[in-house]
């Protein structure tokens, strides 16, 4: 377009008495509504996707009248790796590595739910033993995550301190994966059939060493926190999801929970050996930011019960079933979950019969539950808006996946 082009574009514009908005995205606007009154534009502020707060490279657009939020967008992709599609062209047994770095905190959990999809599709029968061990090493993988995600969340509401100290415990059970799976983090230690090595004699004294002492830990957690006169104004009453919101959004683990309704797959349906086992599901009431902390706070202290009930319990008998090297699945589909740190973690498989998935997909709790803070941050300030995106405990590879 010429110079003359523009000029005579504008001229008519401006005859019309027109203005050109400015291009924001849904449900975001510069400036409020109606021209009789005294308006103040509004900011539209990007947060991240490179900013500590959003753990990870998650962008969320922000639209601010003065501090507070009039309108929030979550945009995601930042970390895309493709890995169900990677997965169309991997064998069965290639899969968990792929899979580790989807949830890359909490590996023992998603690689359980890809091999109990896997075994149903191919109808393998786990032994007993296998199963415990799943069991055992998922409930310490899921203090290591929520004593992540508590250190970050208390940093994010501005105490620095528990963070050192959290990642004392969590260090002594990274220990404990490295004895058992050999790996610290990337574990591909669950494998369709059981587990890929028998449970470690050297394990068993680390793992009570641990127990025996994560009770007062957590007590000094409490402490530093929980009765923080700082800390409490925070998180109490700030980014309330009410459970109809929660349900709507399908959202599930401790953002659920938090909001008062008792869904937890390892009591609504049990898999592995926790029909067998003693515990209760910690429950919030309304749902805001200190429910979803104090629900998680709890599940520590009952995923440690659990685990020494495990240990404890721990059956003999086979590690791993008879497996064939190259796994051909029937044609058909299957879904199967896990109760994971974050929520229901499910796999979905299609075989067309080959020794390749047709298709793979991850439902990711951290995705529904990220979805809701379209709905939940207007009306908040933007420093609640961090503490509110940390209390929903995402992790960006497994959205992005």
């Amino acid at each position: 377009m010429t110079a003359d082009q523009v000029k005579r574009a504008a001229d008519a514009i401006a005859a019309e008495g027109t203005l050109v908005a400015p291009k924001v995205p849904t449900g975001l606007r510069r400036v409020p509504g109606g021209v009789d009154a005294l308006a103040t534009e509004h900011l539209v502020v990007n947060m991240g996707p490179q900013h500590p707060s959003t753990h990870g490279v998650l962008h969320i657009l922000l639209e601010l009248d003065g501090e507070e939020i009039i309108a929030a967008e979550a945009s995601l992709g930042y970390l895309h790796r493709g890995i169900e599609k990677l997965a169309e062209h991997r064998r069965y047994h290639q899969i968990g590595t792929l899979l580790d770095r989807a949830d890359y905190v909490s590996g023992f959990h998603t690689e359980w739910a890809y091999s109990m999809a896997v075994e149903r599709l191919a109808e393998i029968e786990v032994p007993a033993r296998a199963e415990w061990i799943r069991a055992l090493m998922s409930e310490l993988n899921r203090i290591a995550s929520h004593l992540l995600w508590l250190g970050t969340f208390g940093m994010d509401t501005g105490a620095m301190g528990p963070f050192l100290y959290i990642m004392r415990d969590r260090e002594a059970l990274l220990d404990i994966f490295e004895t058992v799976s050999g790996a610290r983090m990337m574990f591909n230690y669950v494998r369709p059939g059981g587990v890929v090595m028998d449970f470690p004699l050297q394990a068993e004294p680390l793992i009570r060493a641990f127990l025996d002492t994560w009770d007062g830990y957590l007590d000094e957690y409490h402490d530093l926190l929980t009765g923080n006169e700082i800390f409490r104004p925070r998180v109490k009453g700030i980014g309330v999801i009410p459970r109809s919101t929660a349900v709507a959004f399908g959202m599930t683990g401790a953002c659920l929970r938090g909001s008062g309704l008792p869904w937890d797959l390892r009591k609504t349906r049990p898999y592995g050996p926790y029909a067998e086992l003693d515990f209760e599901v910690p429950l919030g009431t309304t749902g805001d930011n200190w429910d979803r902390y104090m629900v998680r706070m709890e599940e520590m202290r009952w995923a440690a019960r659990l685990a020494r009930q495990l240990l404890d319990g721990l059956p003999e008998g086979d590690f791993t079933a008879k497996v064939p090297k190259v796994l051909r699945p029937p044609a058909g589909e299957v879904y199967a979950a896990v109760e994971s740190p974050r929520g229901e973690l499910g796999v979905h498989i299609l075989s067309d019969g080959s020794d390749v998935p047709y298709r793979l997909r991850l439902r990711s709790p951290a995705l529904f539950n990220l979805s809701v803070v379209d709905e939940v941050l207007p009306g908040s300030l933007i420093a609640d808006a961090v503490v509110t995106v940390g209390s929903l405990d995402i992790v960006l590879g497994e959205i992005d996946r």
